[in-house]
């Protein structure tokens, strides 16, 4: 007997990669090899030079399929079995190493849009519908659009066994949001990799298209996020660590440092209107969905917790912004003696 192996990769594609697969059949009880793919063909490799390895990283139920078929998430290698350019993966590792006392955990809020053709799902062909406000959690055929995929997807995720902690019906018509962990940051990045494929199959079935960018819709209308909540364990057991770590964002070139790394388009999303602070400017406040970095009333209240970073796009990747929040506030705590 056999089992299909659905091998996923995220490629070069700049500025944001974009997601591959391909299924390979196994014989049952054979453990996931490596595998090759074209890198010339997804902006990994020349054409003379065109082999890349696929290396097993994270592997799930296939909610799709079924049986005894897996999903196999993938980190990219050259043919010396170095990490690819491309390949974010390794870098978090490195860094997550480093700092892996500290227990770093992560939750991710995945937004997404779903589309009709060339029209968010929802809008009316030739106009707009009525301004955002209702749609938000919203209720009614009138108000909400797409939840027969937002429910499929849902019940995929958890057939999958990845680590979803809730969803919500977003601001703009047929935008919603998934949310990942709280998971160690390898975990939540890999899972939500796989929760993004399982988003894009799950909507094929349904003829629509899920887009991760940033500001759909121009205009009065709110952009699509990726905001992450993140914690250690002296987070978790103290107020001042908090304050740190909010404060060891600030510091120097962190600000841009971050920023740029957010996800392309992210000028367009943080202008300081739609609850989002400027891109260019840092700031951090209890219960304030305008600062860059918002600090739960109930952590300030409970005086310990975790923070939650608003700048990143829904088109960041994950490896990159969990790296990034590790170094940056790991590092600091550290140096205060908070760990």
């Amino acid at each position: 007997m056999t089992f299909k192996a659905e091998y996923i990769w995220i490629d070069g594609t700049e500025p944001t990669a974009k997601l591959r697969s391909k299924t390979k059949i196994l014989n049952d009880g054979a453990e996931l090899p490596v595998w090759g793919f074209d890198g010339s063909s997804t902006n990994q490799a020349k054409g003379h030079a065109s082999d890349r390895v696929l290396k097993p990283v994270f592997s799930c139920p296939d909610p799709i399929r079924g049986g005894d078929d897996v999903l196999v998430l993938c980190e990219v290698l050259n043919t010396d079995m170095t990490p690819h350019e491309s390949n974010t993966r390794a870098a978090l590792a490195e860094v997550y190493e480093r700092f892996a006392a500290q227990e770093p955990i992560f939750g991710i809020e995945q937004e997404y849009t779903f589309f009709d053709g060339e029209r968010p799902l929802g809008f009316p062909a030739g106009g707009f519908p009525a301004p955002q406000g209702g749609y938000y959690c919203g209720v009614g055929a009138d108000e909400i659009f797409g939840r027969d995929v937002v429910e499929a997807h849902l019940e995929n995720c958890l057939k999958a066994g990845l680590g979803i902690s809730g969803i919500n019906a977003e601001v703009m018509p047929g935008q919603w949001e998934f949310q990942v962990g709280p998971l160690a940051p390898l975990e939540v990045a890999d899972q939500l990799w796989v929760a993004r494929w399982l988003l894009y199959r799950t909507a094929e079935d349904f003829k629509v298209s899920a887009t991760l960018d940033p500001k759909p819709v121009k205009g009065d209308w709110n952009g699509a996020g990726a905001h992450t909540n993140f914690s250690t364990k002296a987070m978790r057991e103290g107020y001042d660590a908090i304050i740190t770590a909010c404060e060891s964002l600030g510091e120097g070139s962190k600000p841009l440092d971050h920023v740029k790394n957010y996800g392309a388009g992210i000028d367009d999303r943080l202008t300081g209107l739609h609850e989002t602070a400027p891109w260019n400017e840092y700031s951090y406040g209890v219960s304030d969905r305008g600062a860059s970095v918002r600090i739960p009333w109930q952590v300030e209240q409970d005086g310990k917790g975790y923070i939650e970073d608003r700048r990143p796009n829904a088109n960041v990747d994950p490896y990159v912004v969990t790296r990034l929040l590790v170094d940056t506030c790991c590092a600091a705590l550290e140096k205060a003696g908070q760990v």
